[in-house]
């Protein structure tokens, strides 16, 4: 006897703090939320993980939630209250593999992870990265070392530039594999 257990990916957005006002409820991706709802205070990660956006279509600054309650997002997240995009990270069960580089376009000194690296310049001696391609699994870049500052999701493809990944600078500090948490 084989028995399916299907867990529903989901995230519910609140217009005031602890979850109160009105409420949308997002299960998947979702590039545009501005009809949904006008302003976002608190959110509810019911399971899975979940970057967002304050513009429409994936675009600006990005912020990583995964299952748990945030009251009060702009108080824990730094977030503020314009969540304008979404985009469900889906579960990757396997191995991880990324390569950055020096240089635009895949080119210039290149290092590999398929692990997580607190500083990369400690490491690697390197913290400037202008290109990248993710091999495998979903990833989070950080800009400065120990898992600080702005993040950035990488998904498995190219990125001729650190513009295709929403950097505003080509300095990486650290990189995180995103698993099943």
């Amino acid at each position: 006897m084989i028995v399916l257990m299907y867990f529903a990916l989901q995230i519910i957005f609140y217009e005031d703090r602890n979850f109160r006002g009105r409420h949308y409820e997002c299960i998947g991706d979702c590039t545009d939320l501005q009809d949904m709802f006008e302003r976002c205070h608190s959110i509810r990660v019911e399971s899975g993980m979940f970057m967002l956006y304050d513009r429409p279509g994936y675009r600006g600054n990005q912020y990583f939630l995964s299952r748990g309650d945030n009251p009060d997002c702009m108080g824990t997240t730094s977030m503020n209250d314009c969540v304008r995009s979404c985009r469900l990270i889906p579960m990757h069960s396997g191995s991880f593999r990324m390569r950055l580089y020096e240089n635009f376009d895949m080119e210039g000194q290149m290092i590999e992870l398929t692990n997580d690296c607190p500083n990369l310049s400690e490491h690697f001696r390197v913290s400037n990265f202008n290109s990248c391609n993710v091999a495998d699994g979903h990833w989070l870049m950080y800009e400065q070392p120990n898992y600080r500052g702005r993040p950035y999701y990488l998904r498995p493809g190219p990125y001729r530039s650190f513009n295709e990944w929403n950097g505003s600078t080509s300095r990486v500090g650290s990189i995180k594999r995103l698993m099943d948490l």
